[in-house]
């Protein structure tokens, strides 16, 4: 084996991606939507040689081992062919070897080991993970245990060096029956955007709008580990479209109680499992992962209420994650290496080249002139405090579902009209959909009840009473706000920006939204970042050194334009 050794890790489930893990700590990562502009997309055969490979120049490198991960679907029966795949298309060392791992384990590979904690508990939740058959970890299952069930959720004790699952609920994956956390959440989101897919984001936005004692439905039945859905829920699911969501009236206010109902009852029985969790190992941090955690109404209070001292989401814990977790699977169980790598931050994606910028800014369509302002930083201050809305693309991606500073679009919070504007103008959703907020982790005290940082925009926090009304562009109707923390350390630009624009403004908070359109995934390259500049009411896009603007420039968002 090489000094550094590289592992390739690869999810062929929803949200299909690869990851490469480089020596000891390097890591990187990319979610195949992020190539192919379609939300969600799953992996399948012809990923590697035509969406990954043109993309991640590193998987040019020599390969030592590469890890595969698949879930509930009828993908891991095509198993040979995948690695028929990857052994024509990667630079496979002599005798490299190609492995399976189970989808919960990969979401806890990628939850705990790069996680802070020595030892944790471990908890995974999502609608569906794999089968019986293909564990491929040890698991305490009752004699006879059919081998078509499904997880759900998994429970563990982490240590480096062991992992022990103490208990899983299994399914047996009928939609008549439905059982666990993942399942309901599904089948609420089903309800409120029927034939969508990856929409329970709207569902938690929409809660805080409705009375979750309206409908008089009860809490989730949960014993010990395991939840199960009440008949009432069960009904309540089966009444067809009755629940719809729509803009206004009497249909909102429906579909907004079936939302505050479900997002209760989801917050109490993950709670509730969450304690048992807590009794079972007696210790103090928790690792959650799995798409149950994207959940930050739910996660903020995990971590407010529950009995663990510390919690730790990563930035990436729905299924596009575990690439990375594959790879840190080959990496710790296959190789025997001690990975340093650690989720400081989600900027994962292939290494940024100031050529390719170079190149799209001057083959700019029509419409479009780009600048090299000396304070760059200064020039997106003056925009922004007259009402404009600015994209910034830089460095390499983010890995993870929420952007993060390197592609986003940033507003001025103070403004009464900005949710609406981005939520109209430059998103085309929802007028609900609550928009995330950027602050200097020195000033995040002061503006937030927040007692620990929240790098990864991974849960919510109360707005301070005293700043709810001064920022309304980040202040749900509930009082919260999704917040992330910026440090000079891992965004030295984004907290140089937010360090000027508290200066100028007397405000250390900018909203901070997806550099993405209408039902798009976030942007990759730089021609994707023009192109979204372009097809939408943002303003201006920042690609340092250049800032890319408009030659007839849209009205600004609020009175200050």
């Amino acid at each position: 084996m090489a000094n550094f050794p590289i592992v390739v890790g690869i999810n062929r489930t929803k949200d299909g991606s690869i990851a490469v893990a480089v020596g000891e700590s390097g890591m990187y990562s990319l979610q195949k939507e992020r190539v192919s502009r379609r939300k969600h997309h799953w992996g399948r055969l012809g990923d590697l040689p035509d969406r990954y490979l043109p993309a991640m120049p590193l998987l040019k490198e020599p390969v030592d081992l590469v890890v595969e991960g698949y879930s509930s679907d009828t993908e891991v029966e095509h198993a040979p062919a995948y690695q028929e795949e990857a052994r024509e298309t990667l630079g496979l060392r002599d005798g490299a070897p190609i492995v399976l791992v189970s989808h919960h384990l990969s979401h806890l590979y990628g939850a705990f080991y790069p996680s802070p904690f020595e030892e944790a508990a471990g908890l995974v939740i999502d609608a569906r993970g794999s089968r019986v058959r293909d564990f491929t970890e040890d698991v305490p299952l009752p004699p006879g245990t059919g081998g078509d069930l499904l997880e759900v959720a998994s429970f563990y004790r982490c240590g480096r060096g062991r992992l022990e699952c103490l208990a899983k609920q299994l399914w047996d994956g009928d939609w008549a029956r439905p059982a666990g956390l993942g399942c309901f959440y599904t089948l609420l989101t089903r309800m409120l955007w029927p034939g969508t897919e990856g929409e329970e984001g709207k569902v938690t936005g929409l809660a805080a709008f409705g009375d979750p004692d309206a409908l008089g439905l009860p809490d989730l039945d949960v014993r010990g580990h395991e939840v199960h859905i009440p008949a009432a829920w069960l009904r309540t699911f089966g009444r067809g479209d009755a629940f719809v969501y729509e803009p206004g009236g009497e249909e909102f206010r429906r579909a907004a109680n079936l939302a505050a109902a479900g997002q209760r009852a989801f917050e109490r029985a993950l709670a509730r499992v969450a304690a048992w969790l807590h009794a079972e190992t007696g210790l103090d941090a928790l690792a959650f992962a799995g798409g149950a955690a994207l959940n930050c109404s739910a996660n903020g209070t995990l971590i407010r209420e529950s009995p663990f001292r510390e919690v730790f989401v990563p930035p990436a814990p729905h299924d596009g994650g575990t690439a990375v977790g594959c790879a840190l699977y080959g990496l710790i169980a296959c190789l025997g290496v001690d990975s340093h790598f650690r989720w400081t931050h989600d900027f994962l994606g292939p290494d940024a080249d100031a050529s390719q910028i170079d190149a799209a800014v001057h083959a700019l369509p029509a419409g479009l002139y780009a600048e090299q302002p000396d304070d760059l930083a200064g020039a997106l201050v003056t925009l922004l405090e007259s009402g404009r809305v600015v994209g910034l693309h830089q460095g390499r991606s983010e890995s993870g579902p929420n952007a993060l500073g390197n592609r986003s679009i940033l507003a001025d919070p103070r403004d009464p009209d900005m949710q609406d504007y981005l939520n109209f103008q430059v998103k085309g959703r929802e007028w609900f959909r609550p928009l995330a907020a950027l602050v200097p982790a020195e000033h995040a005290e002061e503006i937030f009840e927040l007692d620990r940082p929240a790098p990864f925009m991974q849960y919510t926090a109360a707005v301070r009473p005293g700043h709810r009304d001064r920022l309304p562009g980040i202040t749900h109707v509930d009082g919260t706000a999704r917040v992330q923390t910026v440090t000079r350390e891992t965004t030295p630009f984004l907290h140089a920006l937010l360090t000027r624009w508290h200066e100028r403004t007397g405000t250390p908070v900018l909203i901070n939204t997806s550099l993405n359109g209408p039902g798009e995934p976030l942007t990759e390259t730089p021609e994707h970042s023009i192109e979204t500049l372009i097809a939408t009411g943002t303003h201006a896009l920042a690609m340092p050194p250049y800032l890319i603007r408009k030659q007839q420039e849209p009205p600004a968002a609020g009175l200050r334009g």
